[in-house]
């Protein structure tokens, strides 16, 4: 059934094709002479995004609807007449096909001639298979004309593989840039949590333990807490810098420790048939990470929902919290993962209005 209907949108846009082609001929042939005109040019781009849409082609991706000139989408529109033309002549021969079958068909069901002839068995075998052959051979014409008005409307309107190709080198050299600024920010980041937290906690340790020694040993069990509170920062630190457990463990334990963490409650659904490559275990965990810490320490969220599932070949991350809205993507945190998940070709999106609440989204690419 599915495939009859395929048939059938491909015949009544082949047939659409026809009576455009008609339509666009007589366009060109009456604005010819004033080709060059700016309300000319926006005519025939309307016309190509219509052709466009008629084949079902993405309009966002077309040349022809971003040049100023609007050449390309005059040049398309001369070069689809004839094959609009031969769209016209197929779908006219199926159906001149139609008119002679079904008549004969049913006076041969009822017993009667047809034009004269008896329904012998040799001429309804005869004329069977030279209706299923031709029946054949114009559907193929029918799928033929379709696929080739495609092909004709990617080459033409689609954008020019040298641009295509300056476009990923731009996008490459700038996704480089991004990861080069995301380590060294990360850096800084880490150096900064040593500085400022760990080390002036053992800093102060070193100065209890040493006037401990100086007869206070009532101070050696505050110099053992402070020992205690630096291991934790420590390995806080160590987990910010790279999750152990991430590797052993896979994602979904990895997730967990940090709504463990968290000094707001996280509800984590990770379902994922099989772990995902490592570059994108990774970016996913961090993802997660700078979602949740700006949710606690800037949102004034109360609740937050961690969402990690496989959308056909890319792993989709997705963290939602009721918090007071209002984050920024240009934001230090959340412009680095930006710029890690762009590393991967996948896309970082961040939605908070004002008043909450906030959904950051990642989508990586697995292949």
């Amino acid at each position: 059934m599915r495939v009859v209907a395929e048939g059938l949108r491909v015949a009544a846009a082949v047939t659409a094709g026809a009576a455009t082609a008609f339509a666009e001929l007589v366009f060109l042939v009456l604005t010819l002479p004033f080709l060059g005109h700016p309300n000319v040019l926006a005519s025939a781009r309307r016309l190509a995004r219509l052709e466009a849409r008629r084949l079902r082609l993405d309009t966002s991706h077309l040349d022809a609807l971003e040049d100023a000139r609007g050449g390309r989408a005059a040049r398309y529109l001369a070069a689809r007449v004839p094959v609009g033309v031969l769209g016209g002549l197929v779908i006219a021969l199926l159906v001149a096909g139609v008119k002679v079958a079904v008549p004969l068909l049913a006076a041969w069901a009822a017993g009667r001639p047809f034009d004269g002839m008896e329904p012998t068995a040799p001429l309804v075998a005869y004329i069977l298979t030279g209706g299923f052959v031709l029946l054949f051979l114009d559907l193929s014409g029918v799928a033929g004309v379709h696929a080739l008005e495609r092909r004709l409307a990617v080459r033409l309107l689609g954008p020019d593989p040298t641009e295509q190709l300056r476009r990923r080198i731009t996008e490459l050299a700038e996704s480089r840039a991004g990861i080069v600024a995301a380590v060294d920010s990360e850096r800084r980041r880490i150096e900064r949590d040593l500085h400022d937290g760990l080390q002036q906690r053992l800093v102060a340790l070193s100065m209890l333990i040493g006037r401990s020694r100086r007869g206070r040993p009532e101070l050696l069990e505050q110099a053992h807490a402070e020992a205690q509170h630096a291991l934790a920062e420590l390995r806080e630190v160590a987990w910010r810098v790279y999750p152990s457990g991430l590797d052993s463990l896979g994602l979904g334990e990895a997730l967990a420790g940090v709504a463990e963490r968290s000094s707001v409650p996280v509800t984590v659904d990770c379902r994922l048939p099989e772990r995902p490559p490592m570059a994108v275990e990774t970016a996913a965990y961090f993802v997660v990470c700078e979602a949740v810490t700006n949710a606690a320490k800037h949102a004034g969220a109360a609740a937050i929902t961690v969402g990690v599932h496989k959308e056909g070949a890319a792993v989709v991350v997705r963290v939602r919290d009721d918090g007071s809205g209002g984050a920024r993507p240009t934001g230090g945190g959340l412009s680095g993962l930006a710029r890690r998940v762009a590393a991967l070709d996948g896309r970082f999106e961040v939605d908070s209005p004002a008043g909450g609440p906030t959904t950051v989204t990642a989508v990586l690419p697995c292949g």
